[in-house]
């Protein structure tokens, strides 16, 4: 007899795939010997990465910057580009408005969906259409929200061949089926009972789903990347969405869609999972370089202000100066540390002190962090 189909795949990619299973999928996809020996490895690096963060006193140390690269990488994987000087300079300007080039402000309007969607779960404690509906406008800059039953939307073919750009997927489509079909995912992901009872795997399962669905009429892989983040926090596996996890994805990214259309394709599920386990080991063990580096660094710099400065709160400066790489004078006085003039000062001394490299930019002193640009860079 043949093997039973445990997973009902796409069979015509041209047409809208409304019947999309529901979830949860069938518990034997995924009760796997090497996809549970995969997931203890993940669930360690990511304990070791939570461990970490909760030591550090001051948290906007990583929430500004290496949130900042999340954004960016998450972004360059939709082919949104911009660089690290435009982008930290527009951080420290405060300004996601026109003086900002077009994809330094897509990049921060990501960071801002991240934080927003982060504090709505805090508040309402469970995952709604609010939610998405909130992620994908920020993302988009756009009033409007799920997308209606007579958009017309496909996934092209990438590449140069004779068949780029044709439908190499075609999302559900139908009045009510595309919120129904959102709704289902949203009871899976609220849902203490449903299978599968491990966070990392209803991660993994959601993601495919969610980009399956594809309820937005654009940017639903960067609301499902944060949705990722938002599901490890919401259930406590790390307090803050440091977890730098897109750029695990863009430097594996042709496998990310191989294996998001092979679920649709052929129900291998199994690679899928194995793929996005390997991305939170991998990016929680490099988010936790980053993060000691960084405590590293910060303690390196405090002590030469001990030793040849007369700074006063010389912790408070340091960790100052590691909020984001681009310091200005405000920064110091928005947080009352120091008063103007005492704070133009100590950032003058330290750059003499080769701490920090003072520039000038279209008439505007910034301060920059070396030691923090070089950590966020690798």
């Amino acid at each position: 007899m043949p093997k039973k189909q445990l997973y009902p795949v796409n069979p015509d990619r041209t047409e809208p795939w409304n019947d999309l299973p529901d979830l949860p999928i069938d518990p034997a996809l995924y009760r796997d010997v090497e996809i549970y020996e995969q997931l203890g490895q993940a669930k360690e690096a990511l304990a070791l990465l939570a461990g970490r963060s909760i030591a550090i006193p001051n948290p906007a140390m990583l929430i500004n910057s290496i949130t900042l690269q999340e954004a960016k990488v998450s972004s360059a994987i939709e082919n949104v580009f911009t660089t690290d000087d435009e982008l930290y300079k527009a951080v420290s300007d405060s300004k996601s408005d026109g003086e900002a080039p077009g994809p330094t402000k897509e990049v921060l309007r990501y960071r801002e969906a991240l934080w927003e969607g982060y504090h709505y779960l805090k508040e309402h404690g469970r995952f709604d259409r609010d939610y998405f509906i909130k992620l994908y406008r920020i993302i988009q800059e756009s009033g409007d929200g799920i997308r209606p039953p007579f958009a017309r939307t496909f996934i092209p073919m990438g590449g140069t061949g004779p068949n780029a750009g044709k439908p190499a997927y075609t999302p559900p489509r139908g009045k009510g089926i595309v919120e129904a079909k959102l709704d289902n995912l949203i009871e899976f992901l609220n849902s203490e009972e449903s299978q599968p009872d491990d966070v990392l795997l209803k991660m993994c399962i959601a993601h495919y789903q969610f980009e399956v669905i594809h309820p937005f009429r654009d940017g639903n892989g960067r609301a499902g990347r944060i949705m990722n983040l938002h599901i490890i926090t919401r259930n406590h596996r790390l307090e803050l969405p440091i977890l730098y996890l897109s750029r695990y994805i863009l430097e594996h990214k042709q496998d990310y869609y191989e294996y998001l259309s092979g679920v649709s394709q052929r129900g291998d599920w199994k690679s899928w999972i194995l793929y996005m386990l390997r991305a939170v080991e991998w990016t929680s063990q490099l988010t936790l370089r980053k993060v000691n580096d960084i405590i590293v660094s910060k303690e390196e710099i405090l002590q030469v202000l001990r030793e040849q400065t007369d700074v006063r709160r010389p912790e408070d400066l340091a960790e100052a100066i590691f909020t984001q790489p681009y310091i200005k004078v405000n920064h110091l006085t928005d947080r009352g540390l120091y008063a103007e003039n005492t704070a133009r000062n100590y950032l003058n001394e330290l750059a003499e002190l080769q701490i920090l490299e003072k520039k000038v930019i279209r008439g505007k002193h910034y301060y920059i962090n070396p030691a923090l640009v070089e950590i966020l860079s690798y």
